[in-house]
């Protein structure tokens, strides 16, 4: 039972993969912690492709992700993942990154959802038996996630999702989003800083082939607030998603 309720995944960071500070970059992260979550999701047999026989999927809400480092090329490192609790709705499953040498380079923090896949409408998961008996005591010191509140304003720019952004419910991938909002810093910015700590939360699903805005308010030093929105029409937008990033001198 304790296998069950605590997954480990061991993997190797290839340089292919490394940025160019010779590090994991946080795109790769998020994608390993989603593959990872899936991974113990098909275990307890409420993966994607049992969810699909029920007209449902698990859509990923919040992400908040607090490191002391990365892992860096030709080094293994572990990711381990537990779910701390859940409500009627919400599921909140934790991580651990652990490097070859055994030490914690950091923590994340999830929330997920299971929707609807026509109506798109929340499903109840209080009753689900799965997550009642799967529940794991282990620490994730990190804090949760801050309450992202609306920007008044900021340096705004133009982007545009394409094919390439896409999932397979024609939705752009929760990983797009942590790729565009890093993208509004140049490379001399991540040879001085590091991202310490990264909060995402996906409010409106974007779509490929639509352009977006994203809006930067660095009301503080290192601590920047950020928007991914869309015009709609008549001056009015519609938030995609808010984050924030907390940078780090290397």
């Amino acid at each position: 039972m304790e296998n069950l309720k605590l997954y480990t995944h061991e993997f190797f960071m290839t340089a292919g993969e490394c940025t160019p500070q010779k590090e994991m970059p946080l795109p790769l992260l998020v994608s390993r912690l989603i593959e990872v979550a899936t991974e113990h999701a098909n275990i307890w047999g409420v993966g994607y492709a049992k969810l699909k026989e029920l007209n449902q999927a698990w859509v990923l809400s919040r992400v908040t992700i607090e490191m002391t480092g990365y892992p860096r090329v030709n080094e293994s490192y572990t990711i381990r993942t537990w779910v701390e609790g859940y409500n009627r709705y919400f599921s909140q499953r934790n991580f651990e990154i652990v490097n070859s040498n055994g030490d914690t380079l950091g923590y994340a923090r999830t929330i997920w959802l299971v929707i609807d896949s026509e109506k798109r409408e929340m499903v109840d998961i209080s009753n689900l038996s799965y997550v009642i008996s799967n529940i794991y005591d282990k620490d994730c010191p990190i804090e949760p996630q801050s309450r992202l509140k609306p920007l008044v304003e900021g340096r705004v720019r133009q982007h545009r999702f394409l094919y390439t952004d896409t999932d397979i419910n024609c939705h752009v991938n929760s990983v797009r989003y942590v790729e565009a909002l890093l993208n509004q810093w140049d490379l001399e910015h991540y040879d001085k800083y590091m991202v310490k700590r990264f909060e995402i939360a996906y409010v409106k699903e974007c779509y490929g082939e639509c352009g977006y805005e994203v809006t930067v308010n660095e009301d503080e030093e290192l601590d920047a607030k950020l928007e991914i929105s869309k015009l709609v029409g008549d001056g009015r937008y519609e938030i995609n998603c808010r984050a924030r990033i907390v940078f780090e001198n290397r």
